[in-house]
């Protein structure tokens, strides 16, 4: 796939479809910003917090889930589109994951509306912040898509030329105190309801870290759906203008609900 030629497809999608945009800083540094979208015609149903990919990297930023969060306000749903230092920008563990937790925090001061639920979701190197972040507080589902839910296994594989490896500062061997700090898999339980979604044709991030992290979620007794996706790759999770991302808009929905 043409990666580079989907995320200007998806601008060009965005710029036809987007809300209004509030963004807010919720730190110092440049990259301590989150966007504020509401649904244009109702009060929201709940409020997604969305967490972009990129394997932790400056490469991208969070223009790549852009689309994502728009479709959610046509949906009827509040997202905060969550920017934070990746490596390259002053992040990593554990400078990456503070950032995480500080725009959770910041969310519940600006937070628009009153008791709905909250739901994290994140996509590939934001499916593995997004489930960190879940094991930090209570929220009423948590969304991994393609998500490097295994990090120790991750660094393992070296998937990403490496890009556990950059993100932790080492291999588990060497920094094991940063993997159990980081990694979601080892801090299981969660409890919070989880939704791991993996195409069967992802080749960026294996789908069996999404196995692996649901087997250990059930484990420790959370409430967790694996949901794979046959002839899906990486990126069709994250794009509006799929039957894929539709299903998985059901699937979470389902899931919220539950709980």
């Amino acid at each position: 796939m043409d990666v580079e030629r989907l995320f200007a497809e998806l601008a060009d999608w965005s710029d036809q479809h987007d809300v209004p945009v509030e963004t807010h800083r919720y730190g110092p540094l440049s990259d301590h910003e989150a966007d504020l979208r509401l649904p244009p015609d109702a009060a929201p149903r709940g409020i997604a917090v969305v967490i972009h990919g990129g394997f932790w990297r400056a490469q991208y930023g969070r223009e790549t889930t852009r689309a994502l969060c728009a479709d959610l306000a046509l949906r009827g749903w509040a997202s905060w589109n969550v920017e934070y230092r990746r490596v390259g920008t002053g992040g990593g563990v554990p400078a990456t994951l503070d950032d995480i937790a500080a725009a959770l925090r910041h969310l519940d001061e600006v937070r628009p509306v009153g008791d709905v639920p909250l739901l994290v979701l994140g996509h590939s190197a934001g499916g593995h912040l997004a489930l960190w972040a879940a094991g930090t507080r209570p929220v009423a589902a948590v969304v991994s898509l393609g998500g490097v839910c295994d990090l120790t296994e991750a660094a393992r594989l070296g998937i990403g030329d490496g890009a556990a490896l950059d993100f932790v500062g080492g291999t588990p061997e060497q920094r094991p105190e940063l993997y159990d700090l980081a990694d979601p898999a080892r801090r299981l339980p969660s409890g919070s309801p989880a939704l791991i979604v993996h195409g069967t044709d992802d080749d960026r991030v294996p789908p069996e870290l999404s196995r692996r992290y649901a087997q250990a979620a059930h484990e420790a007794g959370d409430p967790c759906q694996l949901l794979e996706l046959e002839d899906v790759g990486h990126f069709e999770v994250i794009d509006p203008r799929t039957a894929t991302w539709s299903t998985i808009v059901q699937g979470f929905e389902v899931v919220v609900k539950m709980g």
